[in-house]
């Protein structure tokens, strides 16, 4: 099992820059609630994200269909990101396991911290993080928190590669002091490179 209170950037990054679809189970429809915040932060940023909510099914959220549980989504997921209370993070975990293909990973959000969800998941060969938020880490590893003033722990001589419009978009495709590029960055920064 992985060392849970710390985690190198390189893998951070490996699985912001390679997943593609999110499903977070405990999205808020309230403007004002820090799950709603992510979600639309990393729905900006062009990941498919897929909100779970038993008590908003049916209904959409930011434009996409609710779910009320994973069983429910039709289509294949990346990675779960569970934004609910600690104690609700196993049957999540199990919930996630259940799938069929499974995602490559379960994220579980600041504040939320459970080893038995964490080793039954890693024991099926899934990719866990805990105790940290998507939002937060995409900002850090991309450098747009450093527009605020936080200290990223990035170093780097480079412009920052955009994300679409505007200096508020930037992606992961750096590396950082703490990390090295993940194969989708140098990917990337190759086929940059062969541009005219």
């Amino acid at each position: 099992m992985m060392n849970h209170d710390s985690y190198p950037d390189a893998y951070i990054r490996g699985i912001l820059n390679t997943v593609k679809t999110i499903a977070m189970v405990g999205l808020s429809p309230k403007d004002n609630r820090p799950s709603y915040f992510a979600f639309k932060y990393l729905l900006e940023r062009g990941y498919h994200m897929i909100p779970v909510n038993p008590g908003q099914a049916g209904r959409e959220i930011l434009g996409q269909k609710v779910y009320a549980k994973l069983a429910d989504i039709p289509e294949p997921v990346d990675m779960v990101d569970i934004f609910r209370a600690a104690q609700y993070a196993t049957g999540a975990g199990k919930e996630a396991l259940a799938r069929n293909p499974r995602p490559e990973g379960i994220w579980m959000q600041l504040g939320v911290r459970k080893d038995e969800a964490a080793k039954l998941a890693e024991e099926a060969g899934l990719k866990v993080v805990m105790n940290r938020c998507p939002k937060i880490e995409y900002g850090r590893l991309s450098s747009e928190i450093a527009w605020m003033g936080v200290n990223t722990r990035t170093l780097s001589s480079k412009k920052a590669q955009l994300s679409g419009r505007g200096i508020q978009r930037m992606s992961l495709n750096r590396t950082t002091l703490a990390g090295a590029a993940t194969e989708a960055a140098t990917r990337a920064e190759a086929s940059e490179k062969d541009r005219p």
